[in-house]
């Protein structure tokens, strides 16, 4: 593929991961085309390129109309699309059929589908399970994707890190208690860093014979629990906090009442995905295969946290 000729489409690429993706192939010298509902959120990428290197459209990847007209005169495609609450059927499968589809119908030389660790179409989740059922509906139409399933991303803009500092920081300035409330503290998660997986994304689109076809789990190189990350942030921000197990009967009975709400702390479905665990499956083909040694939590966050300290970059890490 000509790298200036024909324009990378990145569905979604507005998001956390889509302006790293958008960084990445900018920097190795694609053409780079934004698509998704409003294009308007993602003006900031075009200053990541030279002029003329970037375009945007809007498109809405269940319009299948729409998703043809963003793909047209494209080299390859990326769909980014993913929700953790609302229409995941229209989204995630639906979304996910239209673009293979269009990609295969109009020749698109690559396509790179991100799905998530879990994803199964037995899953008891919605999230799982139209995960899983969106990678099925892109093999059929699309047999040469390349499917990547990446665990939890971290990155300096992240709703993961940020969001448990943010809580720790509430919990510590509450008189008397102190304390932060941990749902499922057990589940045990293998964070990926944002550019280990916007890498090896623009590597699957550089070299589909290689890696197209394919399914790879995007893991970090730690394991680790819900509790234990909560305790390491609060250590790093240098607050001092208690943290307190939710039973499994009250947090299930929170998420049943309240996961409807647009800022309820966790859905009835998140819940039900964090019964399990995301961690590479064994065997799993995963960031190795692109040459890429994945960096730890460790390496990256505390450049982003210094924030949540007390006295910014000039507090102490250990617990005041």
């Amino acid at each position: 593929m000509n790298r200036a000729d024909k324009p990378v489409v990145v569905f979604g690429g507005g998001g956390f991961l889509g302006r790293q993706v958008a960084q990445e192939l900018l920097s190795r010298g694609y053409r780079v085309r934004i698509a998704q509902r409003n294009p308007l959120s993602a003006v900031a990428i075009r200053s990541l390129g030279n002029m003329g290197q970037t375009q945007f459209v809007a498109a809405d990847i269940t319009k299948a109309d729409q998703v043809r007209a963003a793909l047209t005169g494209a080299g390859a495609a990326i769909n980014l699309v993913g929700l953790l609450r609302g229409p995941m059927q229209a989204a995630h499968v639906d979304g996910a059929r239209n673009i293979a589809e269009a990609a295969t119908a109009l020749g698109i030389d690559a396509l790179v589908h991100v799905s998530a660790i879990g994803a199964d179409s037995a899953s008891p989740s919605a999230y799982g399970r139209t995960k899983g059922e969106g990678e099925e509906a892109v093999s059929a139409a699309f047999p040469k994707a390349t499917i990547l399933r990446p665990s939890i991303l971290f990155g300096q803009d992240d709703q993961f890190t940020n969001r448990f500092a943010q809580l720790i920081v509430t919990g510590s300035s509450m008189p008397v208690l102190r304390a932060v409330p941990v749902i499922r503290g057990q589940a045990r998660f293998q964070p990926a860093y944002v550019g280990d997986v916007a890498r090896a994304i623009a590597l699957a689109v550089e070299e589909p014979g290689r890696f197209g076809g394919q399914r790879y789990e995007l893991g970090g190189p730690d394991i680790v629990s819900l509790d234990e990350i909560n305790r390491w942030i609060a250590e790093q921000i240098g607050r001092d906090v208690r943290f307190l197990p939710v039973p499994d009967g009250a947090a299930k009975a929170l998420a049943s009442v309240t996961g409807w709400a647009p800022c309820a702390p966790i859905t009835r479905d998140q819940f039900q995905m964090l019964l399990g665990d995301t961690i590479v499956a064994k065997g799993a083909k995963g960031f190795a295969a692109f040459g890429i040694r994945p960096g730890p939590l460790a390496a990256f966050a505390p450049a982003w946290l210094t924030q949540y300290r007390r006295k910014g970059r000039f507090g102490a890490t250990a617990r005041a």
